[in-house]
C-alpha cells in the first residue's frame, strides 16, 4: 500500500503532535567526519520512573541531509504506541548521510557511523538515565542493529533488526540478548538466509530469548507488517536489561 507524501506528512503530524522534544533540526557531533543529523522525541516525559530509550534506524532509501526523510517508515507506529500504552520514552531517528552506510563501506577517509550512532547514544545515556535501551532497524538499519549487538551486546536490553544481516561467526556473543528478527520470506533485495543464518547461529550457541518471524510470500518490504503489529512492539517494551530483572 502506497501513501502520498502529503498524507503521510499529515499522519506522521496528528501522531506526534502530542510529543514533547520535536525538534527541527538535532545535530550530533559524530567521529565520522561529519556532523549527524537526528530526530528526538520524548514520550511521557510527565510520567514517573526511569525512561526507555530507542534508536531506531532506517533503511538506505531514507539516507540524506534534511533531517526528515528517516521518518518515513516506522516512526508513526513507534510513537503512537508509546503513546497509546503509556509508555515513558526517549526516541532516536538519525540520519545517514547520502554516500554513506550505517555499517560496512566505509570510505578510508571517513570514520564509522557505528562509532557515531555508539557516540549519540552515550550522549543521551548520561542525558537521560534511561533503565533500558532498545535498537530497532530496517535493511541497512538492520544490518546495523545486528552489528551494534555484537559490538556490545550489554548495552541492549532487546534488538530488533528487520531484514538485515550479520556476522553468524559471532553470533555467541549474542546468546544473552532478546532478539527479535523480521524477514520476508520472498525477499530479493536482502536475502532471507541472512536472517535465518543469524536466528540459527544464536540458537546452536545456547540463545532461547530469539524470536524469529518470517513473512509469507513477503517481498523486501517486511518492516510494513512487522510495524504495524503491536505485538512486535509490546514484545520490545517488555525485555528488560538483566540487571534490572
Amino acid at each position: 500500500m502506497k501513501y502520498t507524501a502529503a498524507v503521510w506528512v499529515v499522519v506522521l503530524a496528528v501522531v506526534m503532535a502530542g510529543c514533547a522534544g520535536m525538534p527541527g533540526s538535532d545535530v550530533a557531533e559524530s567521529a565520522a567526519a561529519r556532523p549527524l543529523p537526528y530526530r528526538q522525541f520524548v514520550v511521557g516525559a510527565e510520567r514517573p520512573g526511569p525512561f526507555a530509550l530507542v534508536l531506531f534506524l532506517h533503511g538506505a532509501g531514507e539516507r540524506g541531509d534534511d533531517n526528515a526523510a528517516q521518518l518515513k517508515h516506522g516512526s508513526a507506529e513507534l510513537i503512537g504506541y508509546c503513546r497509546k500504552n503509556g509508555i515513558k520514552a526517549v526516541l532516536l531517528f538519525p540520519q545517514c548521510p547520502r554516500d554513506r552506510w550505517w555499517a560496512g563501506k566505509e570510505p578510508p577517509e571517513g570514520g564509522s557511523m557505528l562509532t557515531a550512532l555508539e557516540a549519540l547514544l552515550d550522549a543521551k545515556t548520561e542525558e537521560f538515565k534511561p533503565d533500558r535501551v532498545y535498537a530497532v532497524g530496517l535493511s541497512m538499519g538492520g544490518f546495523a542493529v545486528w552489528e551494534l549487538a555484537l559490538r556490545n551486546p550489554e548495552r541492549f536490553a532487546a534488538v530488533m533488526p528487520v531484514c538485515g544481516g550479520g556476522d553468524p561467526a559471532r553470533a555467541a556473543k549474542l546468546t544473552g540478548l532478546p532478539v527479535l528478527a523480521v524477514h520476508g520470506s520472498a525477499d530479493t533485495v536482502v536475502p532471507v538466509r541472512l536472517s535465518r543464518e543469524m536466528v540459527r547461529a544464536i540458537w546452536n550457541a545456547g540463545g532461547e530469548n530469539v524470536v524469529y518471524q518470517e513473512l509469507p510470500l513477503c517481498g523486501h518490504d517486511a518492516w510494513t507488517p512487522a510495524f504495524r503489529c503491536a505485538d512486535n512492539w509490546k514484545w520490545l517494551f517488555a525485555q528488560q536489561n538483566q540487571q534490572n530483572q
